[in-house]
């Protein structure tokens, strides 16, 4: 039998990890100490734990020998893979150019190291480089990142900051074409599933103001054109609705919003216009409200007539700040992505 000597210290501490330590097998070592400590029998133990003796004996002779800390090292026997001596060659080949396939990278991996694996070895050690199947993003061509990065630190953080103090109220604006046609989307399902596909070209126009902070969505909408008479029937609902602070509307650099009548008509509000740099869809926070709603109720969805296909989009915006608000306050962070740092 072990004999083992516990201070109300130790008891304590072991009481902590069996429950808190982040490893499985380190909480399974320090419940087999506790109970130890606390004198059951090392059958009761094991019965509880889930352990066979010879186990529970290994870790009663780890404490002996190292006490709580030999509890906490894990030395597993783990076999060393011949690639991992090309690990900085085979990091620097694929930060090079990244492989569309595993099938491409078992080829190049031969290439540089002369070792032949299976694709699911491959992906294994793809995986502990770091690497992982990522879904390629789209920068605008004509993006400008250091106009981009002084917008955001110069012009939209400032006002934020007030907005977030209730200062100021920050608005995103934006138009979505939303045309009644299919919108595929994934689904679980034993087979693939098939949707009808609409004739026609209908689409139903939506101008919308987001508040940054409330999510409050304020909108104008119709079936023919987005143009600054929708603009300026946006800048004067704004200026109804919110007379307390003064009002702030970010938005792109359409022809219809910078003309002479629409900045007229804000100056006559007191709303100020901030232009966002050129080709900059990243800064403008109501565009990821667009892509929810699509994939809320447009993917994989039919809708046989254009008033049920309207019908369903404005529903789903007018709970924007109701039904939906929690999971778009997850979405919609004012967390701004810069493209300064990217790979190209």
């Amino acid at each position: 039998m072990i004999k083992l000597k516990f201070t109300p210290e130790v008891i304590n501490q072991l009481h902590r990890e069996r429950t808190q330590h982040p490893h499985a097998r380190v909480r399974q070592r320090m419940e087999t100490v506790y109970l130890k400590a606390l004198g059951l029998s090392h059958q009761e133990i094991g019965r509880i734990v889930r352990i066979s003796q010879t186990t529970l004996r290994e870790y009663l002779l780890l404490y002996e020998r190292g006490g709580i800390e030999a509890l906490k090292e894990l030395n597993f026997n783990q076999p060393k893979s011949e690639l991992d001596d090309y690990q900085d060659e085979l990091r620097h080949e694929f930060e090079q150019k990244p492989a569309a396939t595993l099938a491409e990278a078992v080829d190049r991996i031969e290439k540089v190291t002369g070792l032949q694996r299976s694709p699911t070895q491959v992906g294994e050690f793809l995986k502990k480089l770091g690497l992982k199947r990522r879904k390629v993003g789209q920068i605008p061509a004509k993006a400008d990142p250091e106009k981009q990065q002084e917008f955001l630190t110069e012009e939209l953080e400032p006002r934020l900051q007030e907005t977030k103090k209730g200062q100021r109220h920050l608005f995103f604006m934006d138009a979505a074409h939303f045309v009644l046609q299919p919108f595929l989307g994934f689904l679980w399902s034993f087979a693939r599933i098939f949707i009808k596909a609409p004739a026609g070209r209908q689409r139903f126009n939506v101008l919308g103001a987001l508040h940054a902070t409330s999510l409050q969505l304020v909108t104008v909408t119709n079936c023919d054109y987005i143009n600054s008479q929708s603009v300026v029937a946006l800048l004067r609902q704004l200026a109804a609705l919110f007379t307390d602070l003064p009002i702030t509307l970010v938005l792109d650099n359409a022809r219809y919003q910078r003309c002479r009548f629409v900045q007229a008509v804000a100056d006559e509000l007191g709303i100020e216009l901030l232009f966002l740099p050129p080709y900059s869809p990243n800064l403008n926070l109501i565009e990821r409200l667009w892509k929810f709603v699509k994939k809320q109720c447009l993917y994989s969805q039919y809708y046989e007539k254009f008033a049920d296909f309207k019908q369903a989009i404005q529903d789903c915006l007018a709970e924007v700040s109701g039904k939906f608000k929690e999971q778009l306050t997850s979405l919609l962070t004012l967390n701004f992505q810069t493209f300064e740092n990217v790979s190209l």
